[in-house]
């Protein structure tokens, strides 16, 4: 059955490692993810085929929000930027924690367009990989 993508939400550790406060960055209005692998040429001159294996998994993450200056989500994710740091985010479906990672986030922009709301923008890539909660 087809999935409402409302939700569905990008939650980010505002606590501790050893004491972990998940909150949702406020206001999602989109929120996506992209795994891929990188493909590694193994064909030689023995065949015309092509043959290819798997090479480096990698993931990342877009965020689109209403931006709430004081909300924490977007908070641990601005200081996060600021300070070069990585973040623990997790997936969220029907407030059910499904898979969460370490993330660096790459960009952060916000836009303030004249008569409009305004947005933020945030990209992370995934260091390492998703890890179902709970395992």
């Amino acid at each position: 059955m087809a999935k409402n993508g409302a939700d569905i939400l990008l939650m980010v550790n505002v606590g501790t490692e050893a004491m972990p406060q998940y909150l949702a960055v406020g206001s999602q209005r989109d929120f996506s993810r992209e795994e891929t692998t990188e493909e590694i040429d193994a064909s030689s001159k023995d065949s015309r085929t092509a043959r290819v294996i798997a090479g480096r998994y990698g993931s990342t993450i877009s965020l689109e929000a209403l931006y709430v200056p004081t909300d924490e989500g977007y908070l641990a994710l601005r200081n996060a930027m600021r300070n070069g740091d990585l973040i623990k985010v997790r997936i969220s479906d029907e407030n059910t924690p499904t898979e969460e990672a370490d993330a660096l986030i790459t960009s952060l922009s916000e836009e303030y367009p004249d008569q409009a709301e305004a947005t933020v923008s945030c990209d992370l890539t995934i260091d390492g990989e998703w890890a179902e909660v709970g395992s």
